[in-house]
C-alpha cells in the first residue's frame, strides 16, 4: 500500500503534500561508506545501536527532532522559509525560476508535514505523536492560506500565460508549472472572494468528515452475549454481558461465528451512514463548486483513466470477462461448503474468503509453515539486494544509526547504491510488530529527492512498515508466503522513490497518478512469484536446501483458485466507489445502491440489515479511485509478460523500465510512461485481457500436480 498518497488536503501545492515528501539532505557520487555492511546479515542478528561514541541527533537526522518541543521549531522555520518564498515568488518576473520557487515552496512544507505524518501514525511516544499532529494541522493551516493567495496564483497565471516563455521551458519544467495551477484551480483560486471561502469551508469540512468515517469504520459492534449461542461466544472478547465483534472473523472455519460476526458487524450505525452520506455530498457540492460534473471528474483529472467513463467502461467490460469464471468459482465453493457442512448449502458472502482458502488449501497442499523455513528475512532482503543489482545496477547496504534518529531501537536503515551513480537515497525499515503499532504494510515517502539551488541532488528519504515476527533464540524473523509477496511490493514503492530522480520534488519518485502508482510495487508481486528468482535467495535456515521448484509452482497456481471471483469482488467495489462519487443527489441510498450494485457485479446476495460501505474505509483515501489496483495491475501484468517474463533478469529491460516508468515520478502522464514501455497504447480491451489472462492455469503444472 502508498501510504504517500492518502491524505486529502485542501491545497493549490496539494500534489506535493499528498505525496508524502519532505527536504534535506544533499546529493552527488559517494563511495562505499565503511559504516556500510551487507545487507542479509542487518536482518538476521540484533541490531547494534550507534557506538558509544556515536553522536546524539533527531529523528532522521534532522537536529530539531531530538525532542517532540523540536516540532514546534521546525514547523516555525518552515512557516517562515515559506512566507519568504511567496514574496519571492510574487516579485519574479515570468521565467523557469518562479516553477523553483514553487517547488521550493512546497519543499519548505513537505519538510515538516510529511515527516509529522508519519510520526503522528509510527512513532512509540504518544508526545512525539501529539506534537507531530500539531505540526500537521499548523502546515494545514499555511497551505489553506496559500490556496487562496490570489496573488501567488497570479505570478504562476503569468508564466502561463507567456507562450515564448513557456515554448521555452523543458518538458518537466512546463508540466509542474501546469500542476501547480492545476492544484490552485481544483481548489476554488478561479472564484470570487465568496466563493473560494466556501470552497475553504468545504475541504475543512471534508477533512473532518474523512478522519470521522476512517474512525467510524474500524469502532466495534456490541451486542448482548445472549443473543449468540454460547458455544460461539469464546470467539468474541467479553465486556461485562456483551461481546464485541471487532471484525468479520472470515478465517474462522465455524460458519455460525463467520455468519454472526458479519451480520454484527456491518450491522448499520445512523452516525456512520450520515456521515458518508455528508461527505459523499460534501465531495460533490466542491466538485461542482470549483467547476466539475461530479467528484469523480474532479479525482480522475490527469490519471491514466482521465475521466470515469473511462473507468466505468474498464469495469464493466472486466466483469463480463469475469462473469462465466466467478460463477464456476461460486459453484466450486457451493460444492465445498456442502461437502463440509450439508444442512447449509446457500453460499453466501461471508463464505467467500472461508472456502476459497479451503479449496486452495485442498487442491495445492498449501501450508505455510512448510514455505517459512525457505523464507528468513536476512535471506528475502539478499534475494531482492541480487535482483536489483542485476536489473538496475543497485546495492541495498545497512548503515549504523546514530542515538535518537530512529523511533525504535529495531528500525533497519539502508543506503540504495548505484554501481555508476553512488547513494541514491535512504531506506529506513520498521518491519516488526510492537505495542500499538499500526498494523499495515506501507511505505512513506518522508523527504522527496530535488535538484537544489546549489547543484546538489537531495536524496530522498522512505520508511517502509510492515509487521513481521521479530526473531527468536532459534530461529531468525521467518516470513509466510504472503509476508515475502507484501515486502517486494513495498520495495517496489521504494525502488520508485530511489529512481524519481525528477528535478522537482513536486513530481519526485510515488508522487505521480494513483492508478501508475502501484504499477511499480504489483510488478515486484511478479518477480516474487517466479521461480528463477525465488531460487536465488530460497534456502532453509537450517539445513540450506534451496525450496523445491515444485512448491514455488503450486504455491502460484493455488493463487489462481477462485481468483476471479476475488478480483469480481474488487470490480463490485470498485463501481460502488464510482457510483458514490458520481452524479449527485444520489437516486437512492447508499445501502440501497449497494445492495443492487452487490447483486449485478459480485452475484452473491446481499444480507438484510448490514451496511458494508460503512466499513469501506478506502472511500476517504482512494475516493473515486478504487479502480486503481485493478489498472494498475493489469499494466504491471503487461510489463511483465512483454518484457520480464522471459528473462527475470534482463538488464537491458531494467534500464528501460527504469527510464521510461521510474525515473520520471509524475513529472511525465502517466499513460505516455506505459507506452514508453510497452512501444505502444493499450487499450481498455487490453487491460481487460491481461487481467483475464493472469487467471489461467498452467498446464505444466497442472500435469505435474495430477
Amino acid at each position: 500500500m502508498l501510504a504517500g498518497c492518502r491524505r486529502v488536503l485542501p491545497a493549490a501545492l496539494g500534489r506535493a503534500l499528498r505525496g508524502r515528501a519532505a527536504a534535506g539532505g544533499s546529493g552527488g557520487r559517494r563511495a562505499v561508506s565503511t559504516s556500510w555492511c551487507p545487507v542479509g546479515a542487518a536482518f538476521d542478528v540484533k541490531q547494534q545501536r550507534g557506538s558509544a561514541a556515536g553522536r546524539e541527533t533527531g529523528l532522521f537526522g534532522v537536529p530539531e527532532l531530538s525532542c517532540p518541543e523540536g516540532f514546534q521549531e521546525a514547523q516555525d522555520k518552515a512557516l517562515q522559509e515559506s512566507e519568504q518564498l511567496v514574496q519571492k515568488a510574487c516579485s519574479t518576473p515570468p521565467g523557469p525560476e518562479i516553477v523553483m520557487i514553487f517547488d521550493q515552496l512546497s519543499d519548505a512544507l513537505c519538510r515538516v508535514a510529511d515527516l509529522a505524518d508519519f510520526v503522528k501514525i509510527a512513532h512509540p511516544d504518544f508526545a512525539f505523536r501529539e506534537a507531530a499532529e500539531e505540526a500537521c494541522r499548523n502546515i494545514g493551516t499555511m497551505v489553506e492560506k496559500l490556496n487562496t493567495d490570489v496573488e501567488l496564483c497570479q505570478s504562476l497565471r503569468q508564466l502561463l500565460a507567456d507562450e515564448v516563455v513557456m515554448d521555452s521551458l523543458d518538458p518537466e519544467t512546463r508540466r509542474v508549472a501546469e500542476l501547480f495551477m492545476f492544484d490552485f484551480e481544483i481548489s476554488g483560486i478561479h472564484l470570487d472572494e465568496e466563493k473560494r471561502k466556501k470552497a475553504v469551508n468545504l475541504n475543512i469540512k471534508i477533512l473532518d468528515l474523512c478522519n470521522e468515517f476512517l474512525t467510524g469504520t474500524h469502532l466495534p459492534n456490541k451486542i448482548d452475549k445472549h443473543v449468540l449461542p454460547e458455544h460461539i461466544r469464546y470467539n468474541f472478547t467479553a465486556e461485562g454481558n456483551y461481546l464485541q465483534v471487532a471484525g468479520l472473523h472470515a478465517d474462522c472455519p465455524d460458519d455460525l461465528v463467520r455468519e454472526a460476526a458479519y451480520k454484527i458487524f456491518l450491522y448499520p450505525n445512523a452516525e456512520q451512514l450520515s456521515c458518508l452520506e455528508e461527505l459523499l455530498a460534501s465531495r460533490n457540492s466542491l466538485a461542482q463548486l470549483v467547476g466539475y460534473n461530479t467528484f469523480a471528474h474532479r479525482a480522475l483529472q490527469g490519471t491514466m483513466a482521465k475521466n470515469p467513463e473511462t473507468v466505468t467502461q474498464f469495469l464493466e467490460k472486466l466483469s463480463d470477462q469475469l462473469s462465466q469464471r466467478t460463477q464456476k468459482d461460486f459453484e466450486m465453493m457451493t460444492k465445498m461448503k456442502v461437502k463440509l457442512n450439508p444442512q447449509n448449502s446457500k453460499l453466501m458472502p461471508w463464505d467467500h474468503p472461508y472456502y476459497s482458502s479451503v479449496l486452495r488449501a485442498e487442491r495445492y497442499n498449501i501450508d505455510p509453515g512448510l514455505y517459512c523455513p525457505f523464507f528468513s528475512l536476512g535471506a528475502c532482503m539478499e534475494g531482492l539486494n541480487s535482483l536489483f543489482s542485476q536489473l538496475l545496477g543497485i546495492s541495498l547496504y545497512a548503515e549504523q544509526t546514530q542515538r535518537g534518529e530512529v523511533w525504535s531501537e529495531d528500525i533497519r536503515k539502508l543506503a540504495v547504491v548505484h554501481e555508476n551513480e553512488g547513494l541514491l537515497g535512504y531506506i529506513y525499515c520498521d518491519f516488526f510488530q510492537r505495542p500499538n503499532k499500526p498494523h499495515q504494510d506501507c511505505h512513506f515517502t518522508v523527504r522527496g529527492g530535488r535538484l537544489r539551488e546549489n547543484g546538489e541532488y537531495q536524496l530522498p528519504v522512505v520508511v517502509l512498515m510492515l509487521s513481521l515476527p521479530h526473531s527468536t533464540r532459534s530461529a531468525p524473523t521467518l516470513l509466510s508466503p504472503g509476508m515475502m509477496e507484501n515486502l517486494f511490493h513495498e520495495m517496489g514503492h521504494a525502488m520508485h522513490s530511489m529512481l524519481g530522480r525528477t528535478r522537482y520534488q513536486h513530481v519526485t519518485g510515488t508522487r505521480c497518478p494513483t492508478d501508475f502508482a502501484e504499477v511499480p510495487s504489483i510488478l515486484m508481486e511478479y518477480f516474487a512469484n517466479d521461480y528463477r528468482v525465488v531460487n536465488q535467495f530460497a534456502r532453509h535456515y537450517k539445513t540450506g536446501q534451496p525450496l523445491p521448484k515444485s512448491m514455488v509452482s503450486r504455491l502460484c497456481e493455488s493463487k489462481k483458485v477462485c481468483a476471479a471471483a476475488d478480483m469480481q469482488l474488487q470490480v463490485f467495489y470498485a463501481v460502488l466507489d464510482q457510483i458514490y462519487h458520481g452524479k449527485h443527489p444520489l437516486k437512492r441510498s447508499t445501502t440501497e445502491i449497494l445492495k443492487e450494485t452487490q447483486e449485478k457485479f459480485y452475484g452473491l446476495p446481499y444480507v438484510p440489515n448490514t451496511a458494508w460501505q460503512l466499513r469501506f474505509s478506502h472511500l476517504v483515501g482512494y475516493g473515486a479511485k478504487y479502480y486503481s489496483y485493478l489498472m494498475s495491475r493489469a499494466v504491471a501484468s503487461m510489463v511483465w509478460k512483454q518484457c520480464f517474463a522471459q528473462d527475470p533478469f534482463d538488464r537491458a529491460m531494467g534500464e528501460r523500465y527504469r527510464r521510461e516508468m521510474l525515473a520520471h515520478g509524475g513529472g511525465k502522464e502517466p499513460i505516455l510512461m506505459v507506452q514508453g514501455m510497452l512501444q505502444k497504447s493499450p487499450s481498455i480491451e487490453d487491460f481487460v485481457d491481461a487481467l483475464v489472462s493472469d487467471l489461467d492455469q498452467d498446464f505444466e503444472t497442472f500435469i505435474m500436480d495430477s
